[in-house]
């Protein structure tokens, strides 16, 4: 028999677990929702001497209440905030704990506090300030009603959960996300489970995609011993789709699940893939972060920039601008008579987009001072995740900026990025565009959570008049250029690339 231990996550309690409880109960399985010190009902009128520790404490209690005789396999399942201290007890008694469910959260590390995963980055920022000035004691307020979307997609959350959530919420101490979290190693040898909930912005298929990019860090989830789900739901699964959830917990403590390959492992990833179109070689000259693909033709040409997506891994070899679709695309621009560049930026981690958009600006003018290059004919061009990196640019655009275009972009942030401003917000600065022409190819087949930013981005623009082309590849997925076959891409990229060259040369 299973035995499932759950913990909930910033400002919930075991409440939460009550209807996936229940369903575990019916189909035979023990379960144990964990009341965390200092949280919920019963809580001390202080939050004072409260912190990671209290609660990885809380966990091993309930681990070391289970009779080791009754033959139950134990399955730790750490929901938000709640892994850390899962975790935790798992590398204090990796014995007697079968399988760790990570659902819905981060990967903790060694030495890592749990303010690292704190979506909402202003936040972030304020907590790591209060880390390194010593703070330990007081507590963070929980989000009102409106709020939580801050802190993951509510999306399948019915109306009268989501009332419930808020009135049973209650202050999380700050020592609980403050305390690092210290793993002896105990808590590798125990098989685990990921289960993803895609409206929440993550899948498998991107966890495999981070994996392709070879960071050795993200070695270990292709392990034998590593499994994943998925669940078309927000990031309250226990919710929002309690039932679902009870089921896919059945089947992780069975073992079941989804494995990654490894890095390296079978058919080249996506991002390894040929580029459909054959474009000739053109001699590259690589300074510091920028490659040059040059045409043989006098006098300083217009120019291509291609921003690449992201997150990718720092450790990720070889870096995107020797990707074959960042090297075809400036290819295919010096095939036009343009200089075509790729750059590599340093967008590691969502909370990385100010530095991401810093190295672009610094590329660019690099660029514009190239003599090759005509510094008043520049279009920009922004591949997935770096379309979010477009909005500083639509929203005031330069003279010498005369066309933008975006692939399969992100054009707003996803639920659980937690960029609560407006900067990286390409949806609202297309408002300040005016005149720039902007081409935009779009997947017919894109995620639906990507889709969703790239509808609200073509609302905005047609609400405020912007030069707006889109381009369609109907049967196009994410990373159409060497995800689908050659035949359906080629037509959209060739208009697209007439449409950034007329505008750059018109």
């Amino acid at each position: 028999m299973a035995v499932f231990i759950m913990v909930a996550g910033v400002f919930t309690g075991a409440h939460v677990w009550q209807e996936t409880a229940a369903r575990l109960v019916a189909a035979g399985s023990e379960v144990h929702a964990v009341p965390l010190g200092g949280v919920g009902a019963g809580r001390p009128a202080t939050a004072a001497g409260v912190d990671l520790e209290t609660h990885i404490a809380d966990v091993v209690s309930v681990i070391d209440a289970v009779d080791p005789a009754s033959g139950s396999e134990i399955v730790l399942v750490g929901h938000d905030y709640g892994i850390h201290p899962v975790l935790g007890a798992a590398d204090r008694r990796p014995q007697r704990v079968a399988r760790v469910v990570y659902l819905d959260c981060g990967m903790p590390r060694d030495g890592v506090p749990a303010l690292a995963a704190v979506p909402d980055q202003a936040l972030r920022a304020r907590l790591a300030e209060w880390a390194e000035d010593g703070v330990s004691e007081g507590e963070l307020a929980p989000p009102g009603r409106d709020e939580w979307q801050r802190w993951g997609s509510t999306a399948g959350v019915g109306d009268a959960a989501l009332d419930r959530l808020t009135a049973l919420a209650a202050p999380q101490p700050l020592g609980t996300l403050l305390q690092p979290l210290r793993l002896t190693g105990g808590e590798a040898a125990v098989p685990t489970t990921g289960v993803l909930c895609t409206g929440n912005g993550v899948s498998v298929d991107l966890v495999q995609r981070l994996v392709d990019f070879g960071d050795p860090a993200l070695a270990a989830l292709t392990g034998p011993r590593v499994t994943f789900f998925e669940l078309p739901t927000g990031h309250w699964p226990m919710l929002s789709c309690p039932a679902e959830l009870a089921d896919v917990l059945l089947r992780a403590a069975a073992g079941e699940g989804r494995r990654l390959r490894p890095a390296g492992a079978g058919a080249p990833p996506p991002h390894l893939r040929p580029f459909p179109l054959d474009v000739p070689e053109v001699p590259r000259d690589r300074e510091g972060r920028v490659d040059l693909y040059a045409p043989d033709a006098g006098g300083p040409r217009p120019t291509v920039v291609f921003v690449h997506g992201g997150p990718v891994p720092a450790g990720a070899r070889p870096t995107p601008r020797d990707w074959p679709a960042m090297v075809g695309y400036a290819r295919l621009a010096a095939a036009e008579g343009m200089v075509g560049v790729t750059l590599d930026h340093r967008l590691h981690d969502i909370g990385d987009y100010p530095r991401a958009a810093a190295d672009v600006s610094a590329a660019v003018e690099q660029v514009r001072a190239d003599p090759r290059v005509d510094a008043d004919r520049i279009a920009l061009w922004f591949l997935s995740g770096g379309g979010l990196l477009t909005a500083d640019w639509l929203a005031g655009p330069p003279a010498w900026l005369r066309c933008l275009a975006a692939a399969y972009p992100i054009l707003a942030p996803l639920p659980n990025w937690g960029l609560s401003g407006t900067r990286f917000r390409p949806d609202l600065a297309v408002a300040g565009a005016g005149a720039l022409p902007v081409v935009l190819l779009r997947a017919g087949r894109e995620t639906p959570e990507i889709a969703a930013t790239v509808e609200a981005f073509v609302a905005a623009a047609g609400d405020c008049g912007a030069r707006l082309e889109l381009v369609d590849v109907p049967d196009g997925h994410h990373g159409f250029e060497t995800v689908d076959a050659p035949g359906q891409v080629r037509p959209a990229l060739r208009r697209a690339m007439r449409s950034v060259v007329a505008h750059l040369t018109g």
